[in-house]
């Protein structure tokens, strides 16, 4: 099949393809004599593999060890564990960050009236701004920060 047919087939595109033989994650395509490349349904799987990898977070260099790993039928299955239950914990780790980061703009979004006043505690903290105390600001009678 040519490029279009096993982008359509392994759900990578045509793009993707050619950049992963240029980097060598998958060995160049066979060619025509007109120079086209052609693909077989092995090199299908594999691409099919690549995307799969990649959509679970796997980095290139990660998923080419996991091709080698998927060719050596020799191999044991606990390195192929151990890569994967690494790769859970760095997402777990970027989980914990980005929910962190979600509290924070939910924190300062509650903080913002929205309104016509130029005070903005998303600002001030983006600006790197501490955010007065709500009490502190009432008692002297202002204003914090839009609250």
């Amino acid at each position: 099949m040519n490029i279009g047919e096993a982008s359509e087939a392994s759900g990578v595109s045509a793009k993707m393809i050619r950049y992963y033989e240029h980097i060598g994650l998958i060995s160049p395509a066979g060619r025509t004599a007109s120079n086209y490349r052609v693909y077989d349904a092995d090199s299908v799987n594999r691409l099919r593999f690549v995307r799969r990898s990649r959509k679970l977070g796997f980095s290139l260099e990660e998923t080419e060890r996991l091709l080698k790993l998927w060719d050596d039928k020799e191999r044991a299955s606990a390195e192929v564990k151990a890569m994967a239950l690494a790769h859970v914990e760095e997402l777990e780790k970027k989980i914990a960050e980005m929910q962190a980061m979600r509290n924070t703009l939910a924190h300062l979004a509650e903080r913002c009236h929205g309104d016509d006043r130029p005070n903005c505690p998303i600002l001030a903290d983006l600006e790197g701004r501490p955010l007065r105390q709500k009490t502190a600001v009432k008692a002297a009678g202002g204003d914090c920060c839009g609250d």
